[in-house]
């Protein structure tokens, strides 16, 4: 089973950056049960605007079909950083 990753303060442009470098699905959820895959651009668009404050995620869960995936966006709300290397 897909590991939910919680996300935190996430920049929406690096992050919309990462998801595009994804190769499976990826799901926005969010505690009142919402999902919503953030592979559509339109789905970002309605999924990211409920969770916007201020230019920023507030608070929002993301679980990833793909291990790789799921490892770049770990990265990415970890270091606040969208390129492959870490820090």
């Amino acid at each position: 089973m897909p590991q939910m990753i919680e996300l935190h303060d996430i920049d929406v442009s690096g992050f919309l950056s990462v998801l595009d470098s994804c190769t499976g699905n990826v799901f926005l959820m969010t505690r009142d049960g919402d999902k919503v895959n953030l592979k559509s651009k339109l789905s970002q668009l309605v999924g990211l605007t409920r969770l916007i404050e201020g230019g920023k995620i507030a608070e929002a869960f993301v679980v990833c079909e793909k291990e790789e995936d799921e490892s770049k966006l770990f990265r990415f709300n970890l270091y606040k950083d969208e390129t492959e290397e870490q820090p």
